[in-house]
């Protein structure tokens, strides 16, 4: 199921010690749901990529860049689309990096 763009606006004008609440709440949630080990710190990294629709004719792929997380996960890389990230020029990575 889709995150609500309401709940992901309000994820965004968290500040620094909020942030740090919620990422504990979700983890304990996932590690009682038994999704991830105790203690276990997963590695996230964010990467942009351009996307081919493969829509036959399409004179504008690939379209893009759209934000990927990926991490590994029972021994396999896994990603999923998460969008918007930052009010941001388009090529920037979050943190300015």
């Amino acid at each position: 199921m889709p995150l609500d763009r309401d709940l992901i606006d309000a994820v965004r004008e968290l500040d620094t010690h909020e942030l740090r609440r919620l990422l504990i709440l979700a983890r304990a949630r996932l590690e009682a749901a038994g999704a991830i080990a105790p203690g276990d710190q997963a590695r996230v990294s964010l990467h942009q990529r351009m996307v081919r629709c493969g829509k036959p004719g399409c004179t504008r792929c690939p379209h893009g860049p759209y934000w990927y997380a990926y991490w590994r996960e029972g021994g396999r890389r896994r990603s999923r689309y998460v969008g918007r990230l930052l009010d941001e020029e388009p090529g920037t990575p979050p943190g300015g990096g």
